[in-house]
This record gives structure tokens, sequence and C-alpha cells, in this order.
């Protein structure tokens, strides 16, 4: 009777943790029905998790722009960072190291404490996909605490981020690449070859003629003179690059077509130009950094492509984060 009893019991409990998941479930497929704004208030939600990240990063990367171009006035009045080197010209880059300093801390405490995390419905993964409330003045908060750092704990940061840049360029470059191959697969695949073939020639040729049109121009405006050496290599190198990679993916092995290298090809242009345009304006073969200053659009366009470029990196790598794995 003890056997029967306890057998029971047993089945008792799987009947009501099931019905604990349907109704999980249930309250799942119910919430996905109703507004974006309704999600945002009530409870977590996996599905829109990473646009409000992305969201929250984008708003993070206006305010350090903003500070940079046009936060000077404001930030001569903040005592601590009267005494940064460089004087008034020097103001710009430390208000977006800061904002770059609470941006880090943001998302560095976010993984943290969801680093792990395995199971839909536990307490860390309501965490990670709600409570956005208290996440944006968190967010807020950590924006303004590093404006009371002192000068040299901010020099410091400064330096250990150009190598998390880099980190983040090779994690960019990998997930971007992931992206490419994908969608150059998708457009070759029995399904949409044939559909999709026009609208492959012309955005391969599209992308050549601008990665062509931009070396050119690269080799204008930055490498006036036989003597800029180091721009020219580096300019060099992008063209190498370009062709070395069209080769590889024409081989008879390997048979991408021109879709692939032409969309890296337009990447590396762009990291090369951003690179060459951010030389100081003193330099000599840096002809355009004077215009530059002038010319507001080039930041825009500049500073859309980053983003673009962000957010395929950073959804590409939750789709697929196989990319990087070593098998």
């Amino acid at each position: 009777m003890a056997a029967i009893h306890d057998e029971q019991y047993k089945i008792k409990e799987d009947l009501e943790l099931q019905n604990n998941k349907r109704r999980k479930s249930t309250s799942y497929i119910e919430s996905m029905e109703h507004s974006f704004c309704s999600q945002f208030l009530n409870g977590s939600n996996p599905w829109m998790a990473r646009y409000v990240y992305g969201l929250i990063f984008l708003v993070m990367t206006l305010f350090a722009w903003g500070i940079r171009d046009y936060g000077r006035e404001l930030l001569k009045e903040i005592e601590r960072l009267k005494d940064c080197k460089g004087g008034e010209t020097c103001l710009g880059t430390e208000g977006v190291l800061r904002v770059s300093l609470g941006c880090f801390i943001f998302y560095f405490t976010m993984f943290l404490s969801t680093a792990g995390t395995t199971k839909l419905h536990e307490a860390r993964d309501s965490w990670h996909s709600g409570w956005w409330i208290t996440k944006i003045f968190m967010g807020i908060g950590l924006m303004v605490l590093p404006f009371f750092i002192p000068n040299k704990f901010i020099e410091v940061y400064g330096e250990v981020a150009h190598f998390g840049a880099g980190v983040f360029l090779l994690i960019q470059l990998i997930s971007i690449i992931s992206f490419i191959t994908w969608l150059n697969d998708c457009c070759r695949s029995e399904k949409y070859s044939e559909r999709c073939y026009i609208q492959v020639t012309l955005l391969s040729l599209a992308a050549y003629i601008v990665c062509i049109t931009g070396i050119i121009l690269m080799y204008i405006w930055y490498a006036p003179e036989l003597t800029c050496v180091r721009n020219i290599f580096f300019i060099t190198m992008t063209l190498v690059l370009l062709h070395l990679m069209t080769s590889v993916s024409l081989h008879t092995k390997i048979n991408a077509g021109f879709l692939t290298p032409g969309l890296m090809g337009l990447y590396i242009v762009y990291i090369c130009w951003c690179a060459l345009r951010s030389e100081p304006p003193t330099e000599f073969c840096n002809k355009k950094a004077e215009a530059a200053q002038k010319e507001d659009w080039l930041t825009v366009i500049s500073f859309v492509i980053a983003v673009l470029a962000m957010v395929i990196a950073t959804f590409s790598t939750g789709i697929d984060s196989k990319s990087f794995q070593e098998k």
C-alpha cells in the first residue's frame, strides 16, 4: 500500500509540474500577443530583451556623441575635468571615456549577473529579460557616476579601452563574417538562387564599386605624398586583402561568388577609413582633417555604419554562437 501511495504521489507531482510548465508557456505566448509597450512594462520577455539592450546601447552611444561634439561648455563647469591634458580640446575625449566607462560597467554587471543561466524561467533569466525600468535608472546612474571619478583613473581606463576596442573589433569581425556567409549561402541556395540572382549581382557590383572608390579617395585624402608611408601601407594592405578575398572566394574548391568578398571588402575599407580619419589634424598626411571638421555628414555616415555593424554583430552572435567555437 505504501508503494502504491508513493507512486500516486509521484504521478501527482509530475502532473503539477507539467501544468506549471504549460501555464508558463501559455502566459509567454499571451505576452507575445500584446503590444511592445505592455511587454516592456509587464514582466520579462526573452524575445524582446536583445532589442531593448540594443536600444539602451544606442542611447548611450548618442549620449557619448553629444558629449564629444556639443558638451564642452557643460564639461567646462565640472571642476574635475578642467585639468585634463590638452586643455579644452580634451574635454570631449574625457567625456566620451567617462560615458564609455559607465556603459562598460552596466553591461559587465549584466554579464556577471546572468552568466551561466540555462533555464528560461529562473530568477536570473527574469532579471536578464525584465526589470527594464530598474535597469534604465541603473544605466542613467552609471552614466553619471564616472564624471565624479578622478582623471588619473580615466587616463588608465583610456589605455585599457584601446585593447578592449581591438578585442571588440575582432569579435565583430567574426560575427560579420558569419552573417555574410549565412546571407551568401541563403542567396545561393536552390530555393532562392534564381529569385535573388539579379539582386545579388547588383549588390556585389555596387559593393566593389564602393570599395574601389573608397580606396582611391583614401589615397587622395590620406596619402598625398610618398612620405606618408604608414598611410600608404594600410591603404595598400586593404586593397591586397580585397583582392585576396576575391581570389579565395572564386577558387574552384570554394566557389562562393562575389557577394561575400564584396561585403567584407566594404567592412575593411570602412575600418581603414575610420583609422586614417582619426589621425590628429596636425598630421601632414591627413589633408581631409580640416575639411572633415566642417562636414558633419561624414560623421553621421560613420556613426550609422558603425551602429549597423554593431547591430549585425550583436544579432548574429546571439543567433549563431557556434561561430565562436573552435570546432
